[in-house]
């Protein structure tokens, strides 16, 4: 992800959520690629992915980002996430 080697470590996580609106959709774009279609997630489920990509200790401010800006669904209840359909797309 030529974008994002700025904010990525060797091992591809993230070691900062980008500030910038184009960066930060970037990395939003670059999370929900780990999630599955059609798999819906706990929250637990959804911390402990983006816990794997990330190094900064953040995984509540990913995950509301990722609802906010339609990556993923949620429940009304917030029990349940899962990839929207369709996607976000770049602008």
């Amino acid at each position: 992800m030529p974008a994002l080697k700025n904010f990525l470590n060797g091992d591809g996580q993230l070691k900062i959520f980008p500030a910038k609106r184009k960066m930060k959709l970037e990395a939003l774009f670059y999370l929900a690629e780990k999630f599955e279609k059609g798999k819906e997630y706990t929250e637990k489920e959804v911390n402990a992915l983006l816990n794997q990509w990330h190094t900064f200790g953040d995984p509540a401010t990913l995950r509301r980002e990722l609802y906010d800006f339609r990556f993923l669904g949620r429940s009304p209840d917030g029990s349940r996430y899962w990839l929207e359909e369709p996607q976000p797309v770049r602008e």
